[in-house]
């Protein structure tokens, strides 16, 4: 079989494991499978597919191990063997997974499959240190039998690289054994591989400290030997008076258990607390097995003084995972301390080869999904009669099923949740590569933002300087971190995009020399069809308002909102319609226009809104109509330098006609009842008559515009002090 590919040794440790794995299997895989699978070993070495990895491993040789050791481990399994022994092959295409379906069944293509799908986990050179790596382990395994057959190729190579010269590569697969599938074993009740797999785990990556344990331990082999045997003597003779079956097994911790043990407890090889430990099983009938244990403790504590701090009751209360036994910690002869376990043979079996799990192994966080669906297989085994393996067909490894876990090119893990999005990922590296996101490279392919991504899939994210957060973000992302941070970014620039919309529209007012009137701007908004002023800035920012149209249609409206509320009146019996609309002044001329001329038209400038006591200017309007202004009228400087031909001079009269509208602006506290208070102050003013009030509040704070009717000047000056008075009003100004 293929010899020019093997050296002398390797083909004399191929018929051993030949033979080894058929002789196992004698029961469960037939003579004409036994056939097949070696024609097509054969024939895939003879046709170069027998190619030594990158570290020089065989991967016949490897293969064939490690179904070995599934049979002396675990259990022989037709299915679990025969996909252990194909499966290189289907990696090295030699043969597909159509061929296996049609040869040798669903199951097996089943298992080989999800083999393969975990294989392409290491191609990403992801760090196994990780907590995702393991869930993204056992989430692409979907099998639990895929897990089994990992952990037990894990135990072959590790049996495989003693003195490899590549020290790395050892010291990183003993790194990986040590940290990913000896807990995997624990939790799947595979102890004594488990064991196995750490001590070699030690004796690679910290030789001398293995070596040194080893050697003491060899060293005391004869003296620990005959102590065992000189404990034990007793112990089998009150068992046998009381009438228990049993078998008595002696043992020494493990090299790395007792390595651990020196760690935490600081302290040498002869500090060790039971370094000994001893193991009764019972040949107990079901319904007696609490009894008898309780039994051989009776007897045992009765010869040897017990730890009581150290008794450990899984009889009671058995493991997650459905380990049961009794420890006791006893003071044995020449001081020592013994450690002894108590339980009966189908306790034990399922201790030494059960593959049930828990999640509860020392230092490591429970999660309770897993505990559940772990229970549930301990459950399946318990009551199986078939065979664990038979009936671990059908269970599905969905324990993450509502969860993805993503690669960066570089081999990091991250976890997200189901449904994640390519600007998910990007958010949970960073808010900045978030926010900056246009896109991302998913397994070497250019996918848009809302991409929903796939457990292992790599991911590497794209950005530009020019992109930035949009609302319509949020459609597709469902982490709350990226949500947040979008609504944020987004608020914080629209804050900005207002700011600048704000400057421009107020610089341009003031390029042409107009006043913004507030009470006519929030109007112009509305008409508008903003919801906000904040909207309204921003469409100007961003250029969806043209600032010139707005003017515009600022004057248009500031036009007629003069009109409406200005007659024209000759002043000769002018007076100032009052709040009810009907209320006519005295006959008596109010304002002396020029030389006192009559008969002349006018109405009062709505730009700065005279009052009675106002030093006022008169000018005539391209319509033949006298506009009074105050002297301090913001468009007073303009009219006097384009139209000074224009002016007139104008005064109040001596005799004082009806109520002058005045507009205040109110800035203030939002707090209960201050417009009540406000509007209170004026409604008891005799000569003060509240035309129109509009308030506007936000974020605490209110900004409110008061429309009074006043006799003149004198009146609104001590009204604007009495206001000033309220509580919570912070100014009050007169407006234009």
């Amino acid at each position: 079989m293929g010899n020019k590919y093997f050296s002398a040794n390797e083909q004399i440790e191929l018929k051993i494991l030949y033979r080894s794995i058929f002789r196992s299997t004698l029961d469960v895989i037939s003579s004409k499978d036994v056939a097949l699978i070696r024609n097509i070993i054969t024939n895939g070495i003879n046709n170069g597919h027998n190619q030594r990895d990158r570290y020089g491993i065989n991967p016949t040789l490897h293969t064939l191990q490690a179904a070995v050791l599934m049979c002396e481990k675990i259990s022989p399994d037709r299915n679990i063997v025969i996909a252990i022994l194909l499966y290189n092959l289907c990696k090295s295409e030699f043969i597909t997974i159509d061929d296996v379906v049609k040869d040798w069944g669903e199951d097996i293509a089943k298992l080989i499959k999800g083999l393969l799908k975990v294989s392409t986990l290491y191609s990403k050179q992801a760090a196994v240190e990780s907590d995702n790596f393991r869930k993204l382990l056992l989430t692409f395994a979907d099998d639990i039998r895929v897990i089994i057959i990992m952990i037990v190729d894990r135990l072959a190579l590790m049996r495989r690289i003693n003195h490899h010269p590549n020290e790395k590569y050892v010291h990183d697969v003993a790194y990986e054994a040590n940290y990913l599938y000896a807990p995997l074993a624990h939790r799947l009740g595979l102890y004594v591989i488990k064991s196995e797999l750490e001590d070699l785990s030690l004796k690679y990556t910290n030789r001398e400290i293995y070596t040194e344990i080893a050697h003491k331990l060899n060293e005391r082999k004869e003296s620990r030997d005959k102590y065992i045997a000189d404990f034990i003597s007793p112990i089998k003779t009150k068992l046998e008076s009381a009438g228990l079956k049993f078998d008595i097994k002696g043992r020494t911790k493990s090299i790395y258990s007792i390595w651990n043990k020196m760690r935490k407890q600081n302290n040498d090889l002869d500090g060790i607390y039971d370094l000994f430990a001893i193991r009764i099983i019972l040949d107990s009938s079901l319904e007696k097995e609490k009894s008898d244990c309780w039994m051989a403790y009776s007897l045992i504590t009765d010869m040897y003084q017990p730890n009581p701090s150290r008794l450990k009751d899984w009889l009671s209360i058995p493991k997650s995972n459905g380990y049961e036994s009794l420890h006791i910690t006893v003071y044995g002869p020449e001081n020592k301390w013994v450690e002894v376990q108590i339980r009966t043979k189908r306790m034990d079996l399922i201790a030494e080869k059960g593959l049930a799990a828990h999640w509860r192994y020392k230092g490591i966080k429970s999660e309770s999904n897993l505990d559940t669906w772990m229970n549930n297989v301990r459950d399946i085994l318990e009551a199986a009669e078939t065979g664990p393996m038979e009936l671990m067909k059908n269970m599905k490894m969905d324990i993450y099923s509502k969860e993805v876990f993503v690669f960066t090119p570089k081999g990091d893990l991250y976890k997200l949740p189901l449904g994640a999005s390519v600007l998910d990922f990007a958010f949970n590296i960073h808010s900045k590569l978030g926010c900056s996101c246009i896109g991302g490279k998913v397994n070497g392919k250019n996918e848009k933002l809302n991409y929903r991504l796939n457990s292992g899939d790599t991911v590497e994210i794209l950005t530009s300087s020019n992109q930035s957060p949009k609302l319509d973000w949020l459609n597709f992302v469902v982490t709350s971190k990226a949500r947040n941070k979008i609504r944020q970014t987004v608020h914080e620039q629209d804050n900005k995009s207002a700011d600048l919309g704000k400057e421009l529209l107020h610089r341009r007012f003031k390029n042409r020399k107009i006043d913004i009137e507030e009470a006519t701007l929030m109007k112009l908004i509305k008409k508008m069809g903003f919801k906000t002023i904040t909207d309204f800035y921003n469409g100007i920012a961003q250029e969806r308002l043209e600032v010139n149209n707005v003017i515009e249609e600022y004057l248009q409206l500031e036009n007629k909102f003069n009109t409406d509320n200005i007659e024209v009146r000759s002043a000769e019996g002018f007076s100032l319609q009052s709040v009810n609309d009907d209320e006519k002044s005295n006959n008596s001329d109010v304002l002396v226009i020029g030389n006192n001329i009559k008969g002349i038209n006018y109405k009062l400038a709505k730009c700065c809104n005279p009052i009675y006591g106002d030093d006022v200017f008169g000018f005539i309007s391209a319509e033949g109509v006298i506009k009074i202004h105050r002297k301090d009228c913001p468009n007073a400087h303009n009219i006097r330098e384009k139209y000074p031909y224009r002016l007139i001079t104008t005064k109040w009269s001596g005799k004082l006609g009806e109520q002058f509208g005045a507009t205040l602006r109110v800035v203030g506290h939002d707090d209960i009842g201050i417009v009540t208070n406000i509007t209170s102050i004026i409604t008891k003013e005799k000569d003060v008559t509240l035309r129109n009030i509009s308030i506007d509040s936000n974020d605490g704070l209110f900004q409110g515009y008061l429309i009074v009717g006043v006799l003149d000047t004198h009146v609104l000056n001590n009204l604007i002090k009495k206001i000033k008075t309220v509580k919570g009003v912070k100014d009050v100004q007169r407006s234009n």
